[in-house]
């Protein structure tokens, strides 16, 4: 946040902190502070700096209200033992922010030298790892204090982060000096960018990636059949675990190291079972969409607490159009997308990210959707 608030990058932010304090703002730095319930500082750079002292949405309220057009965007930052759920469904629920401000996406910091003493700490039962929860929530991943940590030492820690979150992009740095273009505009949560962003992670990465958003509360799906709909559901279920194990590889000179990266030799890396993870998902042929509703309206219905972000394309019968969809716990909405194309091959992607999923029975379900 110092980063954002120091420099000259010519964007207008606003950045709100859970503790002003905090801050460590140089006084020429301030072209002028307001008083009030809340204090709002002007930088000379033209970002905002408030501190949260009532509630979240009164101060993004005022600031709609307030200071329209001295901002483009807004950058919350959370304590370190936040749930991002809530903020992420404020946006949703709030009938006062829906027609005023967009969710771009979360970020989350991630410390490179002491990142895995967190994530491997045991909680005791149904308490979730808040460590897991913030990297599984991320639309974008900074791996801050790189220069802390070996090469091999960052590439495992990636490697590990990625099998929680295979849906978020991870950036490396130091003294949290990011790039902001890493972290704004991300479009984490719009639904007309999560096709783009499915074939961009996977034609980069072998691994089914993607982005969107949007959300409703309750409703049914059409399309000719499919049109908008969303479900909100409030049952609850909840337990976590997590443990660990360590192996040693032997690689020949020119094998890569899946982990590490590192070539030709034998070394050991920590391997970990994460209560949280994610499973990816994909079907060549058409969908039954009543029957793709069945199983995630009672998916989300059973398993709503331990589902953290559910992302998908689907190719449903009828429907000359691609429907995409995102799912942040109970919060679920979908759309068509554009028309497939003549040569092109009519498949449905999914991407579950959530605490203690079963693979087997997920692909189960998913391929008794077949039309």
């Amino acid at each position: 946040m110092n980063h954002v608030l120091r420099a000259e990058h010519g964007k207008r932010i606003v950045v709100i902190e859970n503790e002003f304090g905090e801050v460590d703002i140089d006084g020429e730095l301030v072209a002028f502070r307001e008083t009030g319930d809340e204090d709002i500082m002007l930088l000379n750079n033209g970002c905002l700096c408030c501190t949260v002292r009532s509630d979240l949405v009164e101060m993004l309220t005022r600031l709609v209200r307030e200071k329209k057009g001295m901002f483009d965007h807004i950058l919350i930052e959370t304590t370190g033992l936040a749930n991002p759920a809530p903020i992420i469904q404020t946006f949703y629920l709030e009938p006062a922010l829906l027609d005023s401000l967009r969710l771009d996406g979360v970020v989350t910091l991630v410390d490179a030298k002491h990142a895995e003493m967190h994530l491997d700490e045991v909680k005791p039962e149904g308490v979730v790892n808040e460590s897991l929860e913030q990297v599984a929530f991320a639309d974008r991943i900074v791996l801050n204090k790189i220069d802390l940590v070996t090469e091999a030492e960052a590439n495992a820690l990636e490697y590990r982060l990625r099998t929680i979150n295979d849906l978020a992009k991870i950036g490396r740095a130091s003294m949290a000096n990011v790039d902001l273009d890493f972290v704004l505009g991300v479009g984490g949560f719009d639904l007309e960018r999560v096709q783009d962003q499915v074939l961009e992670e996977k034609s980069a990465k072998k691994t089914e990636s993607h982005d969107h958003g949007h959300s409703h509360a309750e409703g049914q799906e059409s399309c000719d059949q499919c049109d908008d709909h969303g479900h909100s559901h409030d049952e609850a279920h909840s337990h976590s675990h997590s443990h660990s194990h360590s192996h040693s590889h032997s690689h020949g000179a020119d094998e890569e190291c899946e982990v590490c990266g590192e070539h030709g030799h034998s070394h050991s890396h920590h391997h970990h079972d994460d209560a949280v993870g994610s499973v990816s998902l994909s079907l060549d042929g058409d969908l039954d969409l009543d029957l793709v509703n069945d199983w995630l309206g009672l998916l989300l219905n059973d398993r709503w607490e331990d589902l953290y972000r559910m992302k998908g394309v689907l190719a449903i019968k009828g429907c000359d159009e691609r429907y995409v969809f995102q799912g942040v716990h109970a919060l679920f909405e979908g759309m068509p997308d554009r028309a497939w194309k003549d040569d092109e091959t009519r498949s449905s992607k999914l991407v579950f990210i959530g605490k203690d999923l079963d693979r087997e029975e997920l692909q189960r379900n998913f391929e008794a959707c077949r039309a």
